[in-house]
């Protein structure tokens, strides 16, 4: 008489988000990175902020093929009255992308100018030119040291194209997670091969494989494991060696020669073994030798369920991303969808649309129908809870498709400093999904009015009032009526002037960016730091028409000290951080108190909580202070204002 054969019972029908969150904590932090190319970095996921190493363009560049000026000398050019250029003297020629010589400030397009029954060499104008008119300056595109990229992004095209105008050759990025994929099953046959009677094709593999590259993972499928327990142990241990995430498909349930479970418990722990769904139930969630290796059911609906509810959150933990939220609907059921208490229940249905409501219709509810996931429109789940859905009753589905992430960044747009690029940085590390800061660099004054109207999370502000010798608060009273907000004095930074390294023109004060002709760079309207220089030519009693080059207006430090760095008879005024990123001197002028403003709402709410958390770490600190020119104020603490 034929001997029983022992069979393996459940351990438990764990929930299946109980399931997960053990097995995401015990997996969390195993990431690696790697240095590549950046010319094969696209779709991989940066490891690191990714910093410009150089302006791009770096040197002044014609915008459009014409011919390059002197704007001063076209002043009186009209219709009634050409004027007539030689060239080589008065103008050169440029096309898209030429270099502007040192002695021309702005680019008249080709079908602009007059070479008809003109001299050689000569060429007639009948409007004037503007300064830096058809002119790309230097940084326009990236400005040397400015942040690219932040850390947990998945490089784009474009991104690769962004990092080689930087003059980034190589940059860091996850390392894409291998995952050791192995089909089990005596009844299974290469898909090669024509089935006999009792044999089956092996195509969960091939599923697995393409949803893994999906998901950004390196799948490696293996030959076929038959049921034997010492050819299970070999290929379990070999897997857990060399892989990030073992798959074994199939001999996860109940049955006499269903041996995984055993095997993965005497080479490491089983944490799950049976989950609280339908399909799906027996899975097995375990660890050999610090690897995660999942059991996964042989149906393959079952299969394709365990799949995406347990591997797809892994590989996107591993790669340090967000997993991506999927894309729900409301709809109307047309039929009544059953179901059992203690089991959450996992019904494809056909979406249909009549009139302006979606109808959704259960399909069968095999495990083993294939057909059914190709044909299915959506998901519709029935909570443990509840005992089914009713005809008519109104649910959510999940659609077949993979949604776009959700928008999680947090909006900042105010005054440009170098601390915020510090905080985004800080705040994709230490969030998982990961947050970021979105930043738009328009000025304190239109920082303040997004705020007003609801427009941004956060606006960093640096306005000094000139009647009371105050930063910031008289503003705020004064734009911010009637709102409650939360305001963060945290940084203190020197303004001062940024010149060429060496100081050529020995600037010293105000008065000899006046004196001396200096090409000054200012900020744009609003910007604190404009605010701060009218202040001060005010005070010194100079005229804002005694500064050469006043108009020419820049949207952030950076782009300030890279045109300062450019040429030698230029100035500006900035923060000593951005002066040392492009080494030009810096002249202190003042100190300056720079804060952050945030809704009372935002605050209160979780992303406002990282925020203010990082703002108080030793890493933000130290990452700021070690730019120069800034004390970040520890002992500030979060102000609630109503005006």
């Amino acid at each position: 008489m034929k001997r029983k054969q022992e069979r393996t019972i459940y351990l438990q029908d764990k929930p299946r988000m109980e399931a997960l969150e053990e097995c995401l904590e015990l997996f969390k932090d195993r990431r690696s990175s790697e240095r590549i190319p950046v010319q094969n970095a696209a779709g991989r996921v940066t490891a690191a902020p990714v910093f410009a190493s150089a302006s791009n363009p770096h040197f002044h560049a014609s915008a459009m093929d014409g011919i390059a000026v002197n704007a001063a000398k076209t002043e009186t050019a009209h219709e009634s009255a050409p004027l007539r250029f030689t060239e080589n003297e008065d103008f050169v020629y440029v096309d898209t992308g030429h270099a502007i010589p040192a002695s021309f400030d702005a680019v008249i397009m080709i079908e602009h100018i007059n070479e008809t029954d003109i001299s050689p060499g000569e060429i007639e104008i009948i409007e004037p030119a503007v300064p830096w008119q058809h002119i790309r300056p230097i940084g326009e595109d990236v400005t040397y040291g400015e942040m690219i990229l932040p850390a947990k992004h998945q490089i784009r095209p474009i991104d690769t194209g962004a990092m080689l105008a930087a003059q980034i050759d190589e940059v860091d990025v996850m390392r894409t997670p291998n995952v050791a994929i192995f089909p089990s099953g005596s009844e299974l046959i290469s898909p090669a091969e024509t089935p006999e009677l009792g044999k089956l094709i092996e195509f969960n593999g091939t599923i697995f494989s393409g949803l893994i590259k999906q998901w950004g993972g390196n799948p490696h499928l293996h030959p076929i494991v038959k049921d034997d327990k010492e050819t299970i142990r070999k290929a379990l241990a070999d897997g857990a060696a060399a892989a990030d995430i073992v798959i074994i498909n199939a001999g996860s349930s109940a049955g006499a020669k269903d041996y995984t479970r055993e095997m993965i418990a005497e080479l490491g722990t089983v944490l799950t073994h049976g989950i609280a769904t339908r399909p799906g139930k027996p899975v097995i969630i375990g660890e050999i030798k610090d690897t995660p290796v999942i059991g996964v059911p042989g149906y393959p609906v079952s299969a394709y369920f365990v799949m995406d509810w347990f591997v797809r959150p892994l590989l996107f933990a591993q790669q340090g991303l967000p997993v991506p939220d999927k894309e729900t609907l409301q709809v109307k059921a047309g039929r009544r969808m059953t179901s059992s208490m203690g089991s959450e229940d996992f019904i494809r249905v056909n979406i249909g649309k009549a009139g302006n409501t979606y109808i959704a219709n259960p399909m069968t509810r095999s495990a083993s129908v294939t057909m059914s996931l190709v044909k299915a429109d959506g998901i519709v789940i029935i909570p443990a809870e509840k005992l089914g859905i009713e005809q008519g009753e109104t649910v959510e589905a999940e659609l077949m498709r993979p949604l776009n992430e959700i928008d999680r960044a947090v909006l900042f747009s105010g005054s440009h400093d170098l601390s915020i690029d510090v905080l985004s940085a800080l705040l994709r590390e230490r969030t998982t999904p990961p947050l970021s800061v979105s930043a738009s660099h328009t000025g304190s004054m239109a920082g303040i009015m997004a705020v007003r109207r609801g427009e941004t999370h956060l606006t960093g502000i640096h306005l000094l009032d000139p009647q009371s010798g105050d930063y910031n608060l008289p503003y705020l009273h004064k734009y911010l009526n009637g709102m409650t907000i939360v305001r963060i004095p945290f940084l203190k930074r020197s303004q001062g002037l940024i010149v060429p390294q060496g100081n050529p023109n020995n600037i010293q004060s105000l008065k000899d960016l006046a004196a001396k002709k200096i090409h000054y760079v200012n900020r744009q309207k609003g910007a604190g730091t404009r605010v701060l220089f009218d202040h001060l030519l005010k005070k010194e009693g100079i005229s804002p028409d005694e500064i050469t080059g006043y108009g020419r207006e820049m949207y952030t430090h950076l782009s300030v000290a890279a045109e300062v760095a450019s040429r030698s008879d230029a100035a500006g005024m900035g923060i000593f951080s951005a002066a040392d990123a492009m080494q030009c001197e810096f002249i202190p002028v003042s100190e300056e108190s720079y804060d952050l403003i945030m809704t009372a709402e935002f605050f209160e709410q979780t992303e406002g909580q990282f925020i203010y958390e990082i703002l108080k770490s030793s890493a933000f600190k130290e990452r700021v202070e070690n730019l120069g020119g800034y004390t970040v104020k520890h002992e500030a603490e979060a102000e609630r204002l109503t005006f």
